[in-house]
Protein backbone atom coordinates (compact mmCIF):
# COMPACT_ATOMS: atom_id res chain seq x y z
CA UNK A 1 0.00 0.00 0.00
CA UNK A 2 2.92 2.66 1.07
CA UNK A 3 4.41 2.08 -2.42
CA UNK A 4 1.31 2.67 -4.25
CA UNK A 5 0.32 5.48 -2.35
CA UNK A 6 4.01 6.78 -3.41
CA UNK A 7 3.87 5.77 -7.14
CA UNK A 8 0.48 7.94 -6.53
CA UNK A 9 2.00 11.05 -4.98
CA UNK A 10 5.40 10.72 -7.93
CA UNK A 11 2.51 10.94 -10.76
CA UNK A 12 0.80 13.63 -8.95
CA UNK A 13 3.95 15.46 -8.60
CA UNK A 14 5.32 14.83 -12.32
CA UNK A 15 2.05 16.27 -13.39
CA UNK A 16 1.98 19.27 -11.37
CA UNK A 17 5.34 20.00 -12.85
CA UNK A 18 4.13 19.88 -16.49
CA UNK A 19 1.24 21.51 -15.87
CA UNK A 20 3.62 24.50 -14.58
CA UNK A 21 6.08 24.33 -17.62
CA UNK A 22 3.26 24.74 -19.68
CA UNK A 23 1.84 27.64 -18.07
CA UNK A 24 4.74 29.70 -17.98
CA UNK A 25 5.31 28.70 -21.45
CA UNK A 26 2.26 30.06 -22.27
CA UNK A 27 2.18 33.28 -20.49
CA UNK A 28 5.44 34.27 -22.28
CA UNK A 29 4.12 33.48 -25.95
CA UNK A 30 0.94 35.31 -24.70
CA UNK A 31 3.06 38.15 -23.45
CA UNK A 32 5.08 38.77 -26.57
CA UNK A 33 2.21 38.20 -28.91
CA UNK A 34 0.29 40.61 -27.34
CA UNK A 35 3.18 43.20 -27.33
CA UNK A 36 3.62 42.47 -30.93
CA UNK A 37 -0.26 42.75 -32.07
CA UNK A 38 0.00 46.48 -29.63
CA UNK A 39 2.90 47.29 -32.24
CA UNK A 40 1.17 46.15 -35.20
CA UNK A 41 -1.84 49.05 -34.52
CA UNK A 42 0.83 51.70 -33.41
CA UNK A 43 1.87 52.78 -37.22
CA UNK A 44 -0.21 53.07 -40.10
CA UNK A 45 1.71 50.89 -42.66
CA UNK A 46 1.32 47.58 -40.48
CA UNK A 47 -2.49 47.81 -40.70
CA UNK A 48 -2.68 48.78 -44.33
CA UNK A 49 0.27 46.15 -45.55
CA UNK A 50 -1.36 42.72 -46.45
CA UNK A 51 2.10 40.90 -45.29
CA UNK A 52 1.35 42.70 -41.83
CA UNK A 53 -2.45 42.06 -41.99
CA UNK A 54 -1.83 38.56 -42.41
CA UNK A 55 0.94 38.17 -39.14
CA UNK A 56 -1.51 40.15 -37.18
CA UNK A 57 -3.78 37.26 -38.16
CA UNK A 58 -1.39 34.21 -37.19
CA UNK A 59 -0.80 35.82 -34.06
CA UNK A 60 -4.31 36.72 -32.80
CA UNK A 61 -4.84 33.09 -33.52
CA UNK A 62 -1.80 31.71 -32.02
CA UNK A 63 -2.61 33.57 -29.11
CA UNK A 64 -6.47 31.97 -28.69
CA UNK A 65 -5.15 28.61 -29.75
CA UNK A 66 -3.04 28.69 -27.05
CA UNK A 67 -5.34 29.82 -24.41
CA UNK A 68 -7.90 27.64 -24.95
CA UNK A 69 -5.73 24.82 -26.11
CA UNK A 70 -3.90 25.13 -22.64
CA UNK A 71 -7.57 25.03 -20.66
CA UNK A 72 -8.38 21.77 -22.48
CA UNK A 73 -4.47 20.66 -21.31
CA UNK A 74 -4.98 21.31 -17.82
CA UNK A 75 -8.82 19.93 -17.63
CA UNK A 76 -7.36 16.47 -19.39
CA UNK A 77 -4.35 16.26 -16.37
CA UNK A 78 -6.54 16.89 -13.71
CA UNK A 79 -9.58 14.52 -14.89
CA UNK A 80 -11.73 17.09 -14.63
CA UNK A 81 -15.11 16.39 -16.56
CA UNK A 82 -18.05 18.28 -18.50
CA UNK A 83 -21.07 17.69 -20.57
CA UNK A 84 -20.38 17.12 -24.30
CA UNK A 85 -22.31 19.77 -25.63
CA UNK A 86 -20.15 22.13 -23.55
CA UNK A 87 -17.27 20.26 -24.92
CA UNK A 88 -18.20 20.87 -28.33
CA UNK A 89 -18.76 25.06 -28.04
CA UNK A 90 -15.07 25.06 -26.35
CA UNK A 91 -13.23 22.77 -28.68
CA UNK A 92 -14.96 24.01 -32.24
CA UNK A 93 -12.42 27.51 -31.59
CA UNK A 94 -9.59 24.93 -31.32
CA UNK A 95 -10.34 23.11 -33.80
CA UNK A 96 -10.91 26.36 -36.57
CA UNK A 97 -7.38 27.56 -35.29
CA UNK A 98 -5.59 24.60 -35.36
CA UNK A 99 -5.70 24.85 -39.10
CA UNK A 100 -6.57 28.87 -39.33
CA UNK A 101 -2.10 29.33 -38.81
CA UNK A 102 -1.16 27.10 -41.47
CA UNK A 103 -3.41 28.69 -43.83
CA UNK A 104 -2.24 31.92 -43.31
CA UNK A 105 1.25 31.29 -43.65
CA UNK A 106 0.34 29.58 -46.96
CA UNK A 107 -1.47 32.48 -47.97
CA UNK A 108 1.99 34.68 -46.81
CA UNK A 109 3.77 32.26 -48.74
CA UNK A 110 1.91 33.44 -52.26
CA UNK A 111 1.50 36.97 -51.11
CA UNK A 112 5.26 36.89 -51.00
CA UNK A 113 5.06 34.53 -54.49
CA UNK A 114 2.77 37.63 -56.12
CA UNK A 115 4.98 40.32 -54.96
CA UNK A 116 8.08 39.38 -56.50
CA UNK A 117 6.73 37.49 -59.66
CA UNK A 118 4.07 40.07 -59.84
CA UNK A 119 5.12 43.24 -58.65
CA UNK A 120 2.88 45.53 -61.25
CA UNK A 121 -0.31 43.89 -60.24
CA UNK A 122 0.57 43.15 -56.48
CA UNK A 123 -0.69 46.55 -55.69
CA UNK A 124 -3.82 45.36 -57.12
CA UNK A 125 -4.43 41.56 -56.09
CA UNK A 126 -3.19 42.11 -52.12
CA UNK A 127 -4.75 45.61 -51.27
CA UNK A 128 -6.37 45.88 -47.53
CA UNK A 129 -9.82 45.34 -49.29
CA UNK A 130 -8.19 41.72 -51.12
CA UNK A 131 -7.11 41.01 -47.68
CA UNK A 132 -9.70 41.04 -45.44
CA UNK A 133 -11.30 38.95 -48.09
CA UNK A 134 -8.96 37.13 -47.94
CA UNK A 135 -8.95 36.68 -44.26
CA UNK A 136 -12.52 35.42 -44.71
CA UNK A 137 -11.41 33.10 -47.11
CA UNK A 138 -8.34 31.61 -44.76
CA UNK A 139 -11.31 30.96 -41.93
CA UNK A 140 -13.68 29.60 -44.32
CA UNK A 141 -11.64 27.22 -45.47
CA UNK A 142 -10.25 26.70 -41.89
CA UNK A 143 -13.60 25.64 -40.58
CA UNK A 144 -14.66 22.86 -43.14
CA UNK A 145 -12.33 20.32 -40.75
CA UNK A 146 -14.28 21.54 -37.96
CA UNK A 147 -17.69 21.30 -39.93
CA UNK A 148 -16.82 17.70 -40.98
CA UNK A 149 -15.96 16.17 -37.67
CA UNK A 150 -18.94 17.75 -35.87
CA UNK A 151 -21.38 16.63 -38.84
CA UNK A 152 -20.26 13.27 -38.61
CA UNK A 153 -20.93 13.61 -34.75
CA UNK A 154 -23.79 14.57 -34.71
CA UNK A 155 -24.78 12.53 -37.91
CA UNK A 156 -24.43 9.68 -35.18
CA UNK A 157 -24.90 10.60 -32.33
CA UNK A 158 -28.53 9.91 -29.76
CA UNK A 159 -29.19 12.88 -27.55
CA UNK A 160 -28.20 11.23 -24.64
CA UNK A 161 -24.65 11.52 -25.98
CA UNK A 162 -24.51 15.28 -25.32
CA UNK A 163 -25.46 15.21 -21.19
CA UNK A 164 -22.49 12.69 -20.89
CA UNK A 165 -19.81 13.70 -18.54
CA UNK A 166 -16.40 13.33 -20.31
CA UNK A 167 -12.56 14.58 -20.41
CA UNK A 168 -12.91 16.68 -23.15
CA UNK A 169 -11.16 16.14 -26.22
CA UNK A 170 -11.40 15.40 -29.89
CA UNK A 171 -11.20 11.76 -29.34
CA UNK A 172 -15.12 11.88 -27.98
CA UNK A 173 -16.48 12.82 -31.09
CA UNK A 174 -14.97 10.06 -32.89
CA UNK A 175 -17.89 7.53 -32.66
CA UNK A 176 -17.35 5.03 -35.45
CA UNK A 177 -14.17 4.00 -37.12
CA UNK A 178 -15.67 5.95 -40.50
CA UNK A 179 -15.50 8.99 -39.10
CA UNK A 180 -12.37 8.54 -38.08
CA UNK A 181 -11.52 7.73 -42.04
CA UNK A 182 -13.34 10.93 -43.30
CA UNK A 183 -11.56 13.69 -40.76
CA UNK A 184 -8.48 12.12 -41.94
CA UNK A 185 -8.75 12.11 -45.70
CA UNK A 186 -9.59 16.01 -44.96
CA UNK A 187 -6.65 16.41 -42.96
CA UNK A 188 -4.52 14.94 -45.52
CA UNK A 189 -5.96 16.21 -48.56
CA UNK A 190 -5.59 20.00 -46.61
CA UNK A 191 -1.72 18.77 -45.72
CA UNK A 192 -0.97 17.78 -49.51
CA UNK A 193 -2.39 20.90 -51.17
CA UNK A 194 -0.41 23.55 -48.38
CA UNK A 195 2.75 21.36 -49.07
CA UNK A 196 2.65 21.22 -52.38
CA UNK A 197 1.90 25.20 -52.53
CA UNK A 198 4.51 26.05 -50.18
CA UNK A 199 7.65 23.90 -51.71
CA UNK A 200 6.58 25.46 -55.49
CA UNK A 201 6.32 28.94 -54.12
CA UNK A 202 9.71 28.77 -51.81
CA UNK A 203 11.51 26.47 -54.66
CA UNK A 204 10.69 29.59 -57.04
CA UNK A 205 11.56 32.60 -54.77
CA UNK A 206 14.72 31.12 -53.70
CA UNK A 207 15.84 30.74 -57.28
CA UNK A 208 15.49 34.35 -57.88
CA UNK A 209 16.38 34.98 -54.54
CA UNK A 210 19.81 33.42 -55.31
CA UNK A 211 19.89 35.00 -58.62
CA UNK A 212 19.14 38.75 -57.37
CA UNK A 213 21.78 38.19 -54.50
CA UNK A 214 24.86 37.58 -57.03
CA UNK A 215 28.26 37.69 -54.51
CA UNK A 216 26.52 38.72 -51.94
CA UNK A 217 26.38 35.58 -50.42
CA UNK A 218 25.34 37.71 -47.04
CA UNK A 219 21.96 38.29 -48.45
CA UNK A 220 21.69 34.94 -49.82
CA UNK A 221 21.95 32.96 -46.44
CA UNK A 222 19.81 35.67 -44.61
CA UNK A 223 17.21 34.79 -47.29
CA UNK A 224 17.76 30.99 -46.93
CA UNK A 225 17.59 31.32 -43.50
CA UNK A 226 14.29 32.60 -43.87
CA UNK A 227 12.70 30.67 -45.79
CA UNK A 228 14.34 27.30 -43.78
CA UNK A 229 12.49 29.10 -40.57
CA UNK A 230 9.33 29.60 -42.56
CA UNK A 231 9.35 26.13 -43.65
CA UNK A 232 10.10 24.48 -40.92
CA UNK A 233 7.34 26.18 -38.79
CA UNK A 234 4.77 25.33 -41.20
CA UNK A 235 5.88 21.47 -41.17
CA UNK A 236 5.57 21.78 -37.37
CA UNK A 237 2.16 23.48 -37.86
CA UNK A 238 1.33 20.66 -40.40
CA UNK A 239 2.11 17.55 -38.34
CA UNK A 240 0.03 18.80 -35.81
CA UNK A 241 -2.61 18.06 -38.23
CA UNK A 242 -1.98 14.40 -37.40
CA UNK A 243 -1.48 14.86 -33.96
CA UNK A 244 -5.14 13.84 -33.29
CA UNK A 245 -4.91 10.30 -34.87
CA UNK A 246 -1.32 9.43 -32.62
CA UNK A 247 -3.11 10.27 -29.81
CA UNK A 248 -6.47 8.41 -30.66
CA UNK A 249 -4.32 5.25 -31.07
CA UNK A 250 -2.46 5.35 -28.17
CA UNK A 251 -5.76 6.13 -26.28
CA UNK A 252 -6.32 2.62 -27.22
CA UNK A 253 -3.38 1.37 -25.57
CA UNK A 254 -2.69 3.16 -22.50
CA UNK A 255 -4.58 6.38 -21.01
CA UNK A 256 -0.99 7.23 -18.81
CA UNK A 257 1.24 6.99 -22.22
CA UNK A 258 -1.72 9.08 -23.80
CA UNK A 259 -1.73 11.82 -21.65
CA UNK A 260 2.50 12.00 -22.29
CA UNK A 261 1.97 11.77 -25.82
CA UNK A 262 -0.30 14.67 -25.96
CA UNK A 263 1.68 16.85 -23.35
CA UNK A 264 4.95 16.22 -25.61
CA UNK A 265 2.56 16.97 -29.13
CA UNK A 266 1.49 19.68 -27.14
CA UNK A 267 5.11 21.34 -26.42
CA UNK A 268 6.74 20.14 -29.94
CA UNK A 269 3.64 20.89 -32.45
CA UNK A 270 1.65 23.66 -30.40
CA UNK A 271 3.93 25.99 -28.47
CA UNK A 272 7.12 25.70 -30.52
CA UNK A 273 5.49 26.92 -34.34
CA UNK A 274 3.70 29.67 -32.08
CA UNK A 275 6.92 30.69 -30.75
CA UNK A 276 8.62 30.77 -33.62
CA UNK A 277 6.03 33.13 -35.67
CA UNK A 278 7.34 36.20 -33.22
CA UNK A 279 11.14 35.58 -34.45
CA UNK A 280 10.71 35.02 -37.93
CA UNK A 281 7.91 37.85 -38.92
CA UNK A 282 8.38 40.13 -35.92
CA UNK A 283 11.92 40.34 -34.83
CA UNK A 284 13.77 39.75 -38.26
CA UNK A 285 11.42 42.65 -39.95
CA UNK A 286 13.29 45.20 -39.58
CA UNK A 287 10.51 48.12 -39.94
CA UNK A 288 8.55 45.95 -37.04
CA UNK A 289 11.44 45.65 -34.90
CA UNK A 290 12.14 49.63 -34.86
CA UNK A 291 8.64 49.94 -34.13
CA UNK A 292 8.74 46.97 -31.34
CA UNK A 293 12.06 48.51 -30.23
CA UNK A 294 10.45 52.11 -29.90
CA UNK A 295 6.97 51.08 -28.29
CA UNK A 296 8.95 49.07 -25.52
CA UNK A 297 11.24 52.20 -24.69
CA UNK A 298 8.43 54.52 -24.30
CA UNK A 299 9.35 56.44 -27.46
CA UNK A 300 13.11 56.85 -26.58
CA UNK A 301 14.57 54.62 -29.69
CA UNK A 302 12.87 56.75 -31.69
CA UNK A 303 14.44 59.75 -30.68
CA UNK A 304 18.16 58.42 -30.39
CA UNK A 305 17.58 57.64 -33.96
Amino acid sequence: MASNSSLVGSDLMQQQIKAIIVQMLVMIFLCINLLLIITFYTKECFYTTPRYILFAVTLLSDSLLLFMSDVLLMFTYFYLTMQVWLCIIISFPVLLYLVVTPVTLTAMTLERYVAIFMPLRHGELCSTRNTMYCILIIHGLSSVPCIVVLCTLFASASLSFYNQYRLCSVEIFILHRWQDHVRSAVHQFYFLIMCIIIIFSYVKIMKVARAAAGEDKKSTWKGLRTVLLHGFQLLLCLIQLWCPFIEAAVLQINFRIFLDVRYFNYIMFSLAPRCLSPLIYGLRDEAFFHALKNYVSFGRYKRNI
